[in-house]
């Protein structure tokens, strides 16, 4: 077995959204040597950096895991591919580029659960620290920052026209929807710099590579953690066919994400007895909470021929057109290869009794089976909705000790009476939204669920079960809660319950997922609990010096 030389101060496991940010604040003080470990690989692709490219990315084995839910009764017995990025930056490598925080309502919720220090107030200044905003240093928003936000680079007289109709049906035109409330229609903003996809990697890990206290590895299989008397001094892991060992003096940080960190503690014994002795698992620390709690954003993915106006579908299919996206793309980083996979937003309500904005749709001026398939020949555009607080719970877990073996993914999609409903009210939305008058000139018709789907509620909700699909979003597999809560994982410093050097910081920790896309608050996440390993370091030394 080899040994990494030396022992570090903090050991970051995952080059995600989350790990580039915490390798760039922890090893800002030259002091402190700090280990980031990634699974995949370097960002050498032309397709990471082209925004456009999420569409070669997702489902392809040399940038995603390629991983898939099992078969789910809500969704009519389908299984789901289910994206997680493969490379540094993770997935805001491949992901849709979003910016998008969810609403103040979501972070002053997990305020209440007990977890002081995460309302919108407080995390407001996270977020605007991590900032570079096209609109500048404001109330809302930060400049300077790694985290840079542009508007898009081109527009769809299609997508203006939907725009219009939501606003024919009583909702808001929004500039931005990142000041605390999302509800309305507009543009979303972007992580792109100049027409370039801006991921994690680039905004943070990057730039602090040339320091020599931080040290990355590609290629890295975590196996598990090294548990001492209680607490976590390292990591095994496997790299290039050898078992290599790294040990630290101060924290483990798992930054793997929904998916990744619970496959780490459950190889390392960590996790509800009942899943992990029957594998052949030895059970280290019986915690009940590590990976329950999945939750995710399921979409109905609703497309409408359209007729008189331009989309991405046959602009792809011509030879001569995508000519003319490369070179816009080549002189002028415009046009067509900037798109983000959804530009316009709409935030409404499934139901007037609701208290808040509870659906999200993307519109997009495009349409295919699934991503990774190609683009349809027939002009059209997909106005997906998807339920932003959603009480169905699912579950991840390991299905053996072996380090290759993909996880059990199990979302249990539309489980909940409440879900059900607010996913046939979402396509009657839709429904609503494209009858009108701002839209009747392209006579769209709906090709996605179909018009021979009734509009009764059992027939809606078993349509939602045919073109349901992920958006993505997967958090809370090892949720922050009290110490009273045995299905909580980690405190609200993100401090693992029962096991001491060892912190969580990505989407799995969220209580309850955000009301929108969740990459930008991974990336808040990581910001705070790198000021709050920080303090904590800060803390241990002024008592280690008093005695």
């Amino acid at each position: 077995m080899k040994q990494l030389e030396g022992e570090f101060d903090y050991i970051v496991v995952g080059a995600g959204t989350a790990g580039c940010i915490l390798a760039n604040r922890l090893s800002a003080d030259p002091r402190r040597r700090v280990l980031i470990l990634e699974a995949g690989g370097k960002d050498n692709w032309i397709w990471f950096h082209i925004p456009v490219g999420y569409l070669f990315a997702i489902g392809n084995p040399r940038s995603d895991w390629m991983f898939r839910t099992e078969a789910e009764a809500g969704l009519n017995g389908r299984a789901l591919a289910y994206p997680r990025g493969k490379v540094i930056g993770g997935s805001s490598a491949i992901n849709a580029m979003i910016s998008m925080r969810g609403q103040a309502a979501d972070y002053d919720h997990w305020r209440q659960l007990g977890l002081a220090g995460w309302a919108y107030q407080d995390v407001l200044q996270a977020f605007k620290r991590l900032e570079d905003h096209f609109l500048g240093e404001s109330q809302h928003h930060g400049a300077g920052g790694g985290w840079r936000i542009e508007a898009p680079r081109l527009s769809w007289t299609i997508l203006d026209a939907v725009g219009e109709a939501a606003q024919e049906m009583g909702i808001r035109k929004i500039a931005d929807f990142n000041t605390g409330d999302n509800e309305g229609v507009g543009y979303f903003h972007v992580n792109q710099k100049r027409g370039r996809r801006w991921s994690s990697a680039r905004g943070f890990l990057k730039p602090a590579l040339h320091r020599p206290n931080l040290r990355l590895e590609t290629h890295v299989l975590v196996d598990r953690l090294l548990i001492e008397n209680g607490r976590a001094v390292g990591v095994r892991f496997l790299q290039g066919g050898e078992v290599v060992e790294a040990r630290t003096k101060g924290e483990v940080i798992l930054s793997a994400g929904a998916i990744g960190s619970v496959q780490v503690l459950h190889r390392s014994g960590i996790g509800p007895w009942e899943w992990l002795s029957p594998i052949g698992v030895d059970v280290v620390l019986d915690r009940q909470g590590v990976g329950r709690n999945l939750q995710d954003h399921l979409q109905q993915r609703a497309i409408y021929k359209v007729f008189g106006v331009r989309t991405l579908n046959e602009t792809y299919h011509s030879l001569a057109r995508r000519g003319l996206m490369g070179l816009d793309y080549a002189l002028r980083r415009r046009g067509p290869l900037t798109m983000a996979p959804s530009q316009l937003g709409i935030f409404t309500r499934s139901d007037p009794s609701r208290e808040r904005a509870n659906i999200q749709f993307h519109v997009q001026p495009l349409s295919l089976d699934k991503f990774g398939d190609p683009l349809h020949r027939f002009p059209a555009i997909t106005v997906s909705a998807c339920n932003l607080q959603p009480t169905s719970r699912g579950i991840v877990r390991i299905r053996s000790r072996e380090i290759s073996a993909a996880p059990s993914i199990a979302p249990n999609y539309l489980s909940t009476d409440e879900d059900r409903q607010v996913a046939a009210d979402a396509i009657r939305t839709t429904r609503r939204l494209m009858q009108q008058p701002a839209l009747k000139r392209y006579s769209p018709s709906e090709f996605l669920p179909g018009p021979s789907v009734g509009d009764d509620d059992a027939s809606l909700a078993k349509a939602a079960g045919d073109i349901g699909t992920t958006i993505f979003h997967p958090v809370g597999t090892a949720k922050m809660g009290l110490a009273s809560d045995p299905t909580a994982v980690v405190d609200e410093r993100l401090r693992f319950h029962g096991i001491s050097g060892l912190r969580i910081a990505d989407a799995s920790v969220m209580p309850t997922i955000t009301s929108g896309n969740t990459n930008t608050p991974t990336a808040m996440i990581a910001e705070k609990a790198a000021t709050m390993i920080i303090e904590d370091g800060r803390e241990t030394m002024i008592i280690a010096d008093a005695k």
